[in-house]
């Protein structure tokens, strides 16, 4: 498997403006997606990375790479946090994410601004909780952004991040590959229309960071108590940290 750390350049083109773009153009069949290539699970990645959070109802809550706002959304239902704002630096999918929290009752109230995961646009220690779903891959200097998080939560504040890994098991991990490879960019350029889009998923994935080597980012930039769940057979991670 080629991996690399967080730090090395990345082998695929992850600049702000890049990734913004190609999000802005398949945000209207994102969330279909996101469902079809997952087989629903996706639903239940999201709820587990909210339980772990442990909310009082009382938090102030962060979600990163907010997308279209479902883990926003489930923070502010299920999770029962006191407020919650979403950060992504798509303005379309930010739009769709503003139309699916008008059309639903939220226990809490829900912003979303667009910004940089390597600049979060909020003060030190303002926050007590921080999220992020399956887009620290996507940023061009995740340990940056994990500092960035690290920042803006509270001490003790605690962080679920979500992320897709490459599982170990040979069987699992050929078939995965094989999926990743053919089957999943296949459906997303016929459903989102986008040839690219659906290629750099993979790719992504194929050069993310093992799940010690993240960890160990987090660690580096003020976590503790990191650890790295598996998740669906090990194609899927839940990294959760407390802010020293």
């Amino acid at each position: 498997m080629v991996t690399q750390t967080t730090a090395s350049v990345p082998l695929t083109d992850k600049t702000p403006k890049k990734i913004a773009g190609m999000f802005d153009q398949i945000a209207g069949r994102y969330d279909l997606l996101n469902t079809v290539l997952s087989g629903g699970m996706d639903r239940y990645w999201r709820a587990r990375a909210v339980r772990s959070l442990r909310l009082t109802g009382r938090e102030r809550s962060l979600d990163v790479c907010t997308g279209t706002a479902d883990v926003a959304l489930a923070l502010a239902r299920r999770g029962r946090a006191a407020s919650v704002v979403g950060i992504d630096f798509s303005g379309e999918m930010l739009r769709l994410g503003r139309e699916k929290v008008r059309g639903a009752a939220n226990r809490a109230p829900i912003g979303l601004t667009r910004g940089d995961a390597m600049r979060l646009p909020l003060p030190s220690s303002s926050v007590d909780t921080v999220t992020v779903a399956f887009g620290i891959r996507n940023v061009q200097e995740p340990a940056i952004a994990c500092r960035e998080m690290a920042r803006v939560l509270t001490t003790g504040g605690r962080l679920a991040i979500l992320e897709f890994s490459m599982p170990q098991a040979p069987v699992i991990s050929h078939v995965y590959r094989w999926y990743f490879r053919h089957v999943l960019p296949r459906i997303g350029r016929l459903v989102s229309h986008h040839e690219e889009a659906y290629t750099y998923l993979p790719e992504s994935v194929g050069v993310w960071a093992t799940p010690e080597t993240f960890a160990n980012v987090l660690r580096d930039s003020g976590f503790t108590d990191v650890r790295a769940t598996p998740m669906t057979f090990g194609t899927v991670y839940l990294y959760t940290a407390t802010k020293r």
